[in-house]
């Protein structure tokens, strides 16, 4: 389960996975509509390896991004809101509904302005540029989107670890360190699949702005597919290879650690940074041995990781250390 959204994340959820990604996408139909004095009747609706291979109505061109882009931002909405004050599935959601607006209206507003002034639209070139700009400018939005997505809300406890939770024996002033790379599993190799065949695709069709979307599933495998998972006075600490995303669990929020299972796509719908339909979040690289840790509150992060039970037993211990009138001996 996931603490309740406050007010201050309702309204940051409504600005920004719906309100700016629907005045986005309207006023991108209403500028393609003024143009339609301007623009070829039929316009060029759809761009093939060898060019434009289908016609339509501006209607046609116009309406299909903004119905879509508008479920998947309601959609987006809706989810964002359920994570209540989870920061990190806010920041994704809300940075994902700008993303896609933001794409479908670069490129519906992109691929009508190259057919301007043509009298026939099959005399239109390329949209290789479109897709670049339309891929750089919707990515800079949702960084900038996810950036100002607030964080949550620090929420200390007192409350004592339970004294069934297991614990590392330590000294009195010994310290520990644990720590896990957790790495691979099959969504690395699909991600790398992927990016070879659409590196491929763009050698032999010449369709080079196609390497773009190579570089980023390089880089979205780098960064969903290789993670630091360590464990010391400072708590629970998981980034990714390339140090983004990361995340941070405070001695002071932790309610208790534990050793479990989680089954991949059953539970988390696949591989990834994931939300689970009960509320979990975390990183699921496979199923097997996983780290669960609850906070305050009651949200739940897991991470999939080998000797899951050693860093759960000293996240518990550590916490203890922070709580000293509640500690068990």
């Amino acid at each position: 389960m996931t603490r309740p959204a406050t007010p201050l994340h309702r309204r940051s959820t409504a600005l920004l996975a719906l309100v700016l990604p629907l005045t986005v996408l309207v006023a991108s139909a209403a500028v393609a509509w003024s143009w339609e004095e301007s623009l070829p009747d039929p316009v060029v609706t759809h761009w093939g390896t060898d060019g434009a291979d289908r016609f339509g109505s501006l209607a046609s061109a116009i309406i299909p991004p903004l119905v879509i882009g508008s479920a998947f931002s309601i959609v987006l909405c809706w989810f964002s809101g359920r994570a209540g004050s989870v920061a990190s599935t806010r920041r994704f959601a809300n940075g994902l509904s700008s993303w896609f607006a933001v794409f479908l209206s670069a490129i519906s507003l992109g691929t009508l302005h190259v057919q301007r002034g043509l009298t026939d639209a099959a005399d239109v070139g390329g949209i290789g540029g479109v897709i670049t700009l339309a891929l750089g400018v919707a990515t800079a939005v949702a960084v900038l989107v996810a950036l100002v997505t607030p964080a949550g809300d620090a929420s200390p406890t007192n409350e004592p670890v339970p004294a069934d939770a297991t614990r590392l024996p330590l000294g009195e002033g010994e310290r520990a360190v644990w720590f896990q790379r957790p790495r691979g599993g099959a969504g690395i190799a699909i991600g790398a699949l992927a990016a070879v065949g659409t590196g491929a695709v763009a050698v032999s069709t010449e369709q080079w702005w196609m390497l773009l979307v190579t570089v980023g599933l390089l880089a979205l495998v780098a960064a969903m597919f290789s993670w630091v998972v360590r464990v010391d006075e400072a708590g629970l600490t998981v980034r990714s290879a390339l140090g983004f995303p990361r995340t941070r669990i405070p001695l002071d929020e932790l309610v208790q650690a534990r050793a479990t299972t989680v089954r991949c796509f059953r539970e988390f719908g696949g591989w990834g940074w994931r939300t689970a339909i009960d509320g979990r979040t975390g990183i699921v690289l496979r199923s097997g041995d996983t780290l669960e840790v609850t906070r305050s509150g009651g949200a739940v992060f897991v991470v999939t990781v080998d000797d899951a039970g050693t860093g759960a037993a000293l996240l518990n211990t550590l916490a203890d250390r922070v709580r000293p009138a509640h500690r068990v001996e």
